[in-house]
């Protein structure tokens, strides 16, 4: 494995054999697909970060984040999801395949 990223909690890799990506969340280690990997920068986008600071619509500041077809389940903060959202943006922008993902929504 090639390691493509890393930020303060989480680690991207790039496994050329397994022709899959890798992202490590500290406590777990998942493999991701090409479509899995899509699917979850379409859902960390859709994540409002406006919404962690507003106790009438998160009122505790944690996101449920499920992968792979709920195979994992991860409960993240506010300063986790930005992370990701780093780590994503970054780690896409090195392989070429997306531009940086925003902090903010539209």
């Amino acid at each position: 494995m090639t390691t493509v990223y890393s930020s303060k909690f989480y680690t991207f890799y790039q496994s050329d054999a397994d022709r899959c990506y890798f992202i490590d969340f500290g406590q777990k280690l998942v493999k991701l697909s090409f479509c899995q990997l899509l699917a979850l920068r379409q859902r960390i986008q859709t994540i409002s970060i406006e919404d962690h600071f507003d106790s009438d619509l998160n009122k505790h500041g944690f996101e449920i984040l499920m992968l792979c077809n709920k195979e994992h389940l991860f409960l993240l903060n506010t300063f986790e999801i930005l992370d990701l959202m780093e780590l994503l943006g970054n780690a896409l922008g090195v392989l070429g395949i997306a531009n940086q993902i925003g902090l903010t929504s539209s």
